[in-house]
């Protein structure tokens, strides 16, 4: 994990090795880790979400999104979420909305979340 500030805000972002993100818990793992290192916005890596993530029925991405946001964190999933499995339908468009909120980002790199926070978007 590495903390560095860009355009004024701080960012935890993950290693691709690790534990990963499944459910609440986990989310809250990465949380504390964000405070420790006093980021607003945390990157986590696809490879670290597990499949279900990206499965909406299951209510995983539902719930750890709201772990987020309940703590005021933005949450950024940086890789391609077609690692897991397709994403069209329903998921594509959660995506796509995602992209237009605040507190939900996917980026393909980590040149593309820079590139986003210097937009101030």
């Amino acid at each position: 994990m590495v903390t560095t500030t860009r355009n004024g805000t701080r960012v935890l972002a993950l290693a691709p090795e690790g534990p990963v993100v499944c459910d609440e818990s986990s989310a809250l793992d990465v949380i504390g880790d964000a405070f420790g290192e006093e980021a607003t916005v945390v990157a986590i890596p696809v490879e670290r979400l597990c499949a279900d993530f990206f499965r909406l029925r299951s209510g995983v991405a539902g719930a750890v999104v709201q772990k987020f946001v309940n703590y005021r964190l933005r949450l950024v999933v940086v890789g391609d979420p077609g690692h897991h499995g397709p994403t069209s339908g329903p998921v594509e468009d959660w995506i796509r909305e995602a992209n237009r909120s605040h507190e939900l980002w996917f980026v393909a790199d980590d040149a593309e979340l820079t590139r986003r926070l210097d937009a101030g978007r």
